[in-house]
């Protein structure tokens, strides 16, 4: 069967690299302005756009086996995405210095009769930094296109002094424990 990530996310791609599988990636092209409007509950948001990622390129590909993904930061009430600026980026961190937040981790995996989700929570304690630090921070990884705008698996892991996961492989978009549990329960043999 063939396996399609339906993401244009260059580090869930390397993930999947990682794992020595063979895939394509798909555009789910899922709007997502429409949920995130809708729904308050961060659990609920990132599962839920995992999830329509998922169909959207599932429905162009029904024999496929098919994974949507989606990732955000729940941050003292507010959900926090993709910051998109340097500016919007510097924001995030300096609200967030010296204190904890939730990394949510959202998978799905559709085939032929077969849909199922995973949410990871990995819990993330920032060390106290200074506005400048945080700028030579943003500077030089330019985590724009990351949820939380920092990047562990580069020099944002300066930027903790704590994380509690049950799988690191969520912080950088996928939780590959659960991933290869789920598609083998979807009927592909792992190499």
């Amino acid at each position: 069967m063939k396996l399609i990530l339906a993401s244009t996310s260059p580090y869930r791609a390397a993930q999947l690299r990682r794992l020595g599988l063979d895939f394509e990636t798909r555009d789910p092209q899922v709007d997502e302005s429409l949920l995130k409007a809708t729904l308050s509950s961060p659990e609920l948001l990132a599962e839920t756009l995992a999830l329509e990622k998922a169909r959207q390129v599932f429905q162009q590909h029904p024999d496929a086996i098919v994974i949507g993904g989606d990732q955000l930061v729940s941050f003292e009430n507010c959900i926090l995405g993709k910051p998109g600026t340097e500016e919007r980026a510097l924001e995030q961190l300096i609200s967030m210095q010296g204190k904890t937040h939730v990394l949510i981790t959202a998978i799905a995996v559709m085939a032929p009769d077969f849909v199922e989700t995973h949410i990871n929570r990995t819990r993330l304690k920032m060390r106290p930094l200074d506005k400048d630090a945080l700028k030579r921070y943003v500077q030089f990884d330019q985590p724009l296109n990351c949820a939380g705008a920092y990047k562990l698996e580069s020099r944002g892991i300066t930027l903790f002094e704590e994380i509690q996961s049950t799988d690191h492989s969520a912080i950088t978009g996928i939780p590959l424990i659960a991933l290869t549990s789920l598609l083998v329960k979807a009927g592909m043999t792992l190499p």
